[in-house]
C-alpha cells in the first residue's frame, strides 16, 4: 500500500503546520484547532482487533515469559495486559527492543516493518516510539562516561550543547515529523482505528536530585535528562493531537518510582537490574502501570490529549 506523507492542504494542513512547529520549538500549547472527537469502534464485550507497535518500552525486554528473544518481547508487557483486560478478539504484538520510526516502513532482522501488521480491519493502534530516534542508548553511555569529569557538575549537558545548541532538543525536534509520518500510515491503512500515543515513563527523579553511583550519572545532568524526556514526551502528545489520535501520560503515574529508587518501590530499573528487566527499561510492574494508563484511556472514552 502507498503511503502518504504529503502535506495535507488547507485547514488540516495549517493546524498540521502549527502543531508541529509548536513541538519543534517545545511549546506547550496544542493548536486550538485540532479535530473533534469522533465515535470509536471497540470495548469491553465489542470486537476489536488490536495492533501494538513500538520499541522496547513496549515489548518489555527481560520481562518472563520472553516470547520473542530478538525482539526481547515480553508476554507480560502493557500491550498484552491491555488486549487481556479489554478481551480483544485479535491481537498483534510487533514491537521490538530497538526499533526507531524507520522500523515502521523496514525490516528488523527477521521481523517484517510493524506498520505491515496494521491494515483496514484494525480498531485500535498503540505507538509507543522515538526514544530510540533521539538515542536514548547513546545518551546513557555518554552521560555515565563523562559523569567522571565532573562529578557534582553536568559534563553530559556541556557537552551536547558545546556547538551552542542543545543537540538533544534538536534530537526530538527532528523525531517530530517522523512521528507524524507515522502516524499518517497508520490513517491511510486503518481509517477508521482508534489511534493511542504512549509516552515514555519516569525514568529519573522529578525532582532533579540524584542517586550516583547507582545511577552513575554526574549531579547536575539528572535535571537536564529528566527535561529531555519531559521535552519528548511534549512532542509526542501534540503530534498525537494533530493526526486525532489520543495520547497516554505514562510519566505522571510513574513519578515517584524511577530507577534511583529502592527495589521494592522502583518500577524503572537502574543500569543493573534487580528484578528481570533490561537495565533502564521498566520492570513488570512498570509495565502494569502502563497497561493501567492505557486502559483509563480507552475506558474514558475518545478525545483529545
Amino acid at each position: 500500500m502507498a503511503h502518504d506523507t504529503r502535506p495535507a492542504g488547507g485547514a488540516r494542513g495549517r493546524r498540521r503546520t502549527a502543531v508541529l512547529g509548536a513541538a519543534l520549538g517545545g511549546c506547550a500549547l496544542v493548536a486550538a484547532g485540532t479535530a473533534p472527537a469522533t465515535a470509536h469502534p471497540g470495548g469491553p464485550g465489542r470486537t476489536t482487533a488490536y495492533v501494538a507497535l513500538g520499541d522496547s518500552y513496549t515489548s518489555g525486554p527481560g520481562i518472563p515469559a520472553q516470547v520473542d528473544a530478538a525482539c526481547g518481547r515480553s508476554d507480560h508487557n502493557y500491550p498484552a495486559l491491555v488486549a487481556a483486560r479489554r478481551q480483544v478478539s485479535a491481537f498483534t504484538d510487533v514491537s521490538c527492543g530497538g526499533a526507531t520510526t524507520a522500523e515502521m516502513w523496514q525490516a528488523q532482522g527477521t521481523h517484517p516493518p510493524q506498520l505491515d501488521a496494521v491494515d483496514r480491519h484494525t480498531d485500535l493502534v498503540t505507538l509507543q516510539i522515538g526514544g530510540n530516534d533521539i538515542g536514548f542508548g547513546t545518551i546513557i553511555g555518554t552521560c555515565a562516561r563523562l559523569a567522571a569529569q565532573d562529578p557534582a557538575g553536568n559534563p553530559c549537558e556541556r557537552s551536547y550543547r558545546a556547538t551552542g545548541h542543545d543537540e538533544l532538543t534538536l534530537a526530538v525536534a527532528r523525531t517530530a515529523p517522523k512521528v507524524d509520518r507515522v502516524l499518517r500510515a497508520m490513517r491511510a491503512r486503518a481509517p477508521h482505528a482508534r489511534v493511542v500515543v504512549v509516552g515514555y515513563p519516569d525514568l529519573l527523579p522529578d525532582d532533579g536530585s540524584g542517586c550516583s553511583p547507582q545511577v552513575p550519572f554526574a549531579q547536575g545532568d539528572f535535571p537536564y535528562l529528566r527535561d529531555t524526556e519531559k521535552r519528548l514526551n511534549l512532542m509526542l502528545r501534540l503530534v498525537a493531537a494533530v493526526n486525532r489520535a489520543e495520547y497516554v501520560d505514562t510519566y505522571g503515574p510513574t513519578v515517584g518510582h524511577d530507577m534511583c529508587k529502592a527495589p521494592a518501590d522502583r518500577w524503572i530499573e537502574p543500569l543493573q537490574p534487580a528484578s528481570p528487566a533490561a537495565p533502564a527499561h521498566p520492570n513488570a510492574k512498570g509495565e502494569e502501570v502502563m497497561a493501567r494508563a492505557v486502559l483509563a484511556r480507552l475506558d474514558h472514552g475518545r478525545g483529545r490529549g
